[in-house]
């Protein structure tokens, strides 16, 4: 009987070390999404790395080099976090700002080339390639008078991301 029951107790401690394979395939095949933190030590160098594949993207395409602005990258900053107040990606703050009005808050001596904006769980690089495969958020990207880019997030605690990136020209004819 102490050997069944010693048998018992293996089998019951053996069975409870084992836990169920993790899945990492979803039902339709495709890799399941991971949780895409941000830490705090990582904003230079996603901004950097925002910055260096949009000028590779623009050099393909024939157009100049972008400068990180500062003071884009507030107004882009302060965009994001108001839409996740607002829970919805668009382009008009939740006082009725326009991306025009929001470089003229932070003083911005330039003009406005475009606005891209996401709301996302995926990577700034993923965003990226998502904007590059729409017209209307590629021509913001890829505009010849832009010489100047804000870029920034907001990621919630439940780790959703609201990205916006902003274009400016400083002395080119950007609308």
């Amino acid at each position: 009987m102490l050997r069944i029951l010693v048998l018992l107790l293996v089998a019951v401690f053996g069975l409870s070390a084992c836990e169920a394979p993790q899945r990492t395939m979803g039902p339709d095949g495709k890799p399941l999404p991971r949780m895409y933190r941000i830490s705090s030590s990582d904003s230079a160098k996603i901004q950097y790395r925002m910055l260096d594949s949009i000028n590779a993207l623009r050099s393909a395409s024939g157009a100049q080099p972008v400068v990180m602005n500062g003071k884009l990258n507030a107004a882009a900053a302060t965009h994001a976090r108001d839409m996740s107040v607002q829970n919805r990606p668009w382009h008009f703050g939740s006082d009725g700002s326009s991306p025009l009005d929001r470089i003229a808050r932070v003083g911005y001596e330039g003009r406005l080339a475009g606005e891209n904006i996401s709301e996302t769980y995926e990577t700034e690089m993923e965003t990226l390639s998502a904007w590059m495969e729409q017209d209307d958020t590629r021509r913001v990207i890829l505009d010849p008078n832009a010489n100047e880019l804000g870029f920034s997030w907001f990621q919630e605690p439940n780790g959703k991301i609201w990205w916006t990136l902003v274009l400016g020209a400083r002395g080119g004819s950007a609308i």
